[in-house]
């Protein structure tokens, strides 16, 4: 391995914990990002993992309420919903050079964080895992997989490929994409129509596949169609396929937060994707009366 990095990570949760402990295991320094008591928690008793993939183990890891220190990325893994007030941990000439990597849902956020940071080092990634922060520094990783594609059009290459490097050596399945807006679309694609129909009705993924087969398959449709109009490929029959082999006991994170009482991050999922069919002139029916019976919820 070439010189250990040093990683701030913004939101240390469910995901932000994970990789923060993982990358700490393999040897390099990571700095949680968080609010004093999380970040006293932290520093007392590092990061607890349990999972199936990685084993159970406990990492320690460096901790501030704001990044004061140059280093080589930051992994932002913080909820839509957090994102402007925990931005205010990173101040812009903080990062300087560093990779700004958001593991977010949607696709409206690389715009927001190039206007703030370098455009040139904005890095937007997409993780496919499953794993919940169960208390401070515990982390419940529950996934057999942990898989992470970085893209940024405008970001060296060479940045990329390193970190994909060191990601992939600290146990995920990290690669480099071809081509941001195909990345962001992809996991938009799978996600939107998981997140809105197994919140508006409260169900995990296999009842909802099963109960509600004609709208997941009218989301899905609709999804694809405004992937292709944003210029990302969208292969809908490929979807479902993915949808029938997850586990039936699977729900999305949108509705484990509207299990909790938490904000959902429904615009910047279902609102996003209505903005982006609404500039490229495409209908999603099903996908707006979702949207709108969830706002009515009080969502």
């Amino acid at each position: 391995m070439t010189h250990p990095l040093t990683v701030a990570v913004l939101g240390p949760g469910g995901t932000g914990g994970l990789l923060a402990a993982l990358l700490s295991r393999s040897g390099h320094r990571v700095i949680c990002l968080a609010g004093e008591t999380t970040a006293g928690t932290l520093r007392r008793t590092g990061i607890t993992v349990r999972s199936p993939q990685f084993g159970d183990f406990t990492a320690t890891v460096d901790t501030a309420t704001e990044l004061r220190e140059p280093v080589d990325a930051c992994l932002v893994t913080v909820k839509h919903t957090t994102l402007d007030a925990a931005l205010t941990r990173v101040p812009p000439a903080a990062l300087g050079d560093a990779l700004l990597v958001p593991l977010l849902n949607g696709i409206e956020h690389p715009a927001t964080l190039r206007a703030r940071y370098r455009p040139d080092r904005v890095a937007p990634a997409v993780i496919r895992v499953e794993s919940t922060r169960t208390a401070p520094g515990v982390i419940e990783h529950g996934s057999p997989f942990t898989e992470i594609d970085l893209a940024g059009d405008a970001v060296p290459r060479a940045r990329l490929d390193a970190l994909a490097g060191h990601l992939t050596a600290c146990g995920t399945t990290a690669r480099v994409a071809e081509n941001e807006t195909s990345a962001l679309w992809a996991k938009m694609s799978f996600l939107a129509p998981f997140a809105l129909l197994t919140t508006r009705y409260g169900l995990p993924l296999g009842a909802a596949r099963t109960r509600h087969r004609d709208e997941l398959q009218a989301l899905v449709a609709e999804t694809a169609a405004v992937s292709r109009a944003c210029g990302a490929p969208a292969d809908p029959a490929q979807a479902l396929a993915r949808y029938d082999a997850f586990p039936p006991t699977a729900k999305s994170s949108m509705q484990r937060d509207a299990e909790a009482g938490r904000p959902l991050e429904l615009d910047a999922i279902g609102g996003a994707l209505l903005r982006a069919a609404g500039r490229h002139g495409v209908a999603v029916p099903v996908t707006e009366r979702l949207v709108r019976e969830l706002r009515a919820a009080g969502h």
